[in-house]
């Protein structure tokens, strides 16, 4: 673990260094995380406007949901895109070759080889949501607390589920269209699940598990989460990350090296 723990700062400090080059990304992406929860807080608002609410959710325990859902699309835009989204390439030119070849974990690698600074203002304005709908909640530090615990096993799961996807490049070369779909999906997340009908809480539960990368976690930090279905967020989550590493063990006995 040491080892692993070594070689991750390496891959970090040398894609901080690299990306920090172009600073005026930085500027890009919060431009872009302000239109972004702009769009999210005026769709909400469209909801609530006329005195209309979701059935057991106010207006302030809704931002909760919103801002949950923004850190999560600032944690994909950091972390998993620039990552998983590249597995395609490693595909397509042959240099997967050389991951196999290093001795370490290739899933390991393939995950975290590089980071991306121009998800954290998705991250921080997250925070901010949050911050002003517990103030508005009077929510203390422990229900905050109680939701970083699904939302860590939330984070895991996306994970699972884009590197799953990122996987099947093997077989299906161009697979961006299934990654872009993916992240359709998970636009749902940005309100709570009880703003559906109920086929598609069934979908959006059971299908893709997107109440348990948003709805969940908020109803967690406002202490109506039963425990049973934190329990489930958590099996779910290992569930998920354990089929992500059988299904590439699967996956890499169909790979036809660029040497080969």
């Amino acid at each position: 673990m040491q080892r692993y723990w070594l070689v991750l700062q390496l891959f970090w400090r040398t894609a901080l260094a690299a990306e920090l080059e172009y600073r005026l990304n930085f500027v890009i992406a919060t431009l872009s995380s302000v239109a972004n929860l702009g769009g999210s807080l005026f769709g909400l608002f469209l909801f609530y406007r006329t005195g209309y609410e979701f059935p057991g959710w106010s207006w302030a325990e809704a931002l909760l949901v919103v801002g949950i859902f923004t850190i999560l699309q600032g944690f994909a835009a950091t972390a998993l895109a620039p990552n998983l989204n590249r597995i395609v390439e490693y595909v397509q030119e042959g240099t997967l070759d050389f991951v196999l070849l290093k001795p370490i974990s290739s899933q390991f690698w393939l995950s975290t080889r590089t980071l991306s600074p121009w998800g954290l203002p998705d991250v921080l304005f997250g925070l901010v949501i949050i911050g002003y709908a517990g103030m508005q909640l009077q929510l203390s530090w422990l229900n905050y607390l109680t939701g970083l615990l699904p939302l860590a096993f939330g984070m895991v799961m996306l994970y699972s589920l884009w590197f799953i996807l990122g996987a099947t490049s093997i077989w299906f070369v161009k697979i961006y269209n299934v990654t872009e779909v993916l992240r359709g999906l998970l636009q749902a997340g940005r309100f709570p699940m009880v703003a559906y009908p109920a086929l598609y809480r069934v979908f959006f539960t059971f299908v893709v598990p997107v109440s348990f990368l948003t709805t969940i976690p908020a109803e967690a930090a406002l202490g109506r989460s039963p425990l049973g279905w934190l329990l489930l967020s958590a099996l779910l989550a290992m569930l998920l990350l354990a089929l992500s590493n059988a299904f590439w063990r699967y996956a890499r006995r169909f790979y036809t090296s660029a040497s080969s």
